[in-house]
């Protein structure tokens, strides 16, 4: 499984996420992908996943296929992503 975020730096959301980032690594050990939507993989992600809303968090299955998405300012719990890191 992969776990993507896709997300602007200097936002008005931006504390926000990179403080759940830095809890997320502390917590777990491990970080999702992370990509901003206006360059190469995040423009592509952003389009292949219809994502217009920022941050935009996706859990994918090996094929690709969404299992989970959170979108918008309200962050995840660590525990509901990580669950998708498991086997990484």
């Amino acid at each position: 499984m992969r776990v993507v975020m896709i997300w602007r730096d200097n936002q008005d959301y931006s504390r926000t996420v990179i403080d759940w980032l830095h809890d997320f690594e502390r917590r777990t050990g491990k970080l999702p992908e992370s990509f901003s939507p206006d360059e190469g993989d995040g423009q592509n992600l952003a389009r292949v996943y219809d994502v217009v809303e920022y941050p935009t968090i996706l859990a994918l299955d090996d094929s690709g296929k969404v299992l989970q998405e959170w979108r918008g300012e309200m962050m995840p719990q660590v525990n509901e992503v990580s669950y998708y890191m498991l086997d990484n």
